[in-house]
């Protein structure tokens, strides 16, 4: 296996993470800027009041979007493991 093909397979890994993760980070990104304008306009300053929303938004995204990151990151192990023969090499 050459210099190229590690390196290959590190930014396949990372774009991988980057592509499964942006959909949460997203989301709870949103809701907390949401909260925090609402905080700001209403003058609440509960420290707690940001967790719930963003807890919840990230697990309606999780259980909407689970399928889909599940299935992408089986298929990129599965692509990784039928690579193994040719690192050998």
């Amino acid at each position: 296996m050459s210099i190229g093909e590690a390196v290959s397979i590190m930014r396949g890994g990372i774009i991988e993470t980057m592509i499964l993760s942006a959909p949460m980070l997203l989301v709870a990104m949103v809701v907390g800027l949401v909260i925090s304008i609402l905080q700001a306009t209403t003058s609440i300053q509960e420290q707690t009041l940001t967790f719930v929303p963003k807890i919840a938004a990230i697990m309606m995204v999780l259980a909407l979007l689970g399928g889909w990151m599940f299935g992408s990151l089986a298929e990129y192990t599965r692509t990784l493991f039928l690579m193994i023969p040719s690192m050998a090499r």
